[in-house]
């Protein structure tokens, strides 16, 4: 009794404040609130319907968003297996990634963890490439760094007549 009267909503405490027994505040809370399921039901049936992978633009958002609502489904009874859970990635995969759907269907995964977590790490792998080709696209040269010497630069003076000498063998005993 005292644990549901500290997790209850504050308006519903004084309305069941008189209520002594546990059994009985449970029945009433549950004639109250059984009809719930009969409202988030067809929502949440709903929102099992139109979830699309790629609809999201992280790996992490879509797994919040299907748990949530798998969570809403299980509340009202109906029945999620880790088959429905691969399933639904496998069919909303974008059009452009049916190579890597059919990969992944290869790679056998029979459980939804292990998917999430591959696809968990090919995005933060495709991220990193990402912020790679960003900071110095492919086929740029990396600019030389100010204080480097290297064969290039050495021999310049040489060559062009700079520094003392004057080029090779015109110097004093040459």
């Amino acid at each position: 009794l005292i644990f549901l009267r500290h997790h209850i909503d504050d308006g519903l405490k004084y309305e069941y404040l008189t209520v002594e027994n546990p059994l009985e505040l449970w029945q009433n809370l549950n004639d109250r609130f059984e009809h719930l399921k009969a409202v988030v039901l067809p929502k949440a049936l709903n929102d099992w319907s139109q979830l699309r992978f790629q609809d999201f633009k992280t790996v992490s958002e879509y797994n919040s968003t299907l748990f949530k609502i798998v969570s809403q489904l299980k509340m009202c009874g109906e029945v999620i297996t880790k088959d429905m859970l691969l399933e639904k990635i496998y069919q909303t995969f974008h059009a452009s990634n049916m190579l890597l759907q059919q990969q992944y269907r290869l790679h056998g995964f029979t459980k939804y963890r292990e998917l999430i977590g591959s696809l968990l790490i090919t995005e933060q792998n495709n991220e990193l490439l990402l912020q790679n080709h960003e900071s110095r696209p492919t086929s740029s040269a990396p600019l030389p760094e100010v204080n480097v010497t290297s064969s290039e630069f050495r021999g310049r003076g040489r060559r062009r007549g700079r520094g003392r000498g004057r080029g090779c063998g015109s110097g004093r005993n040459q």
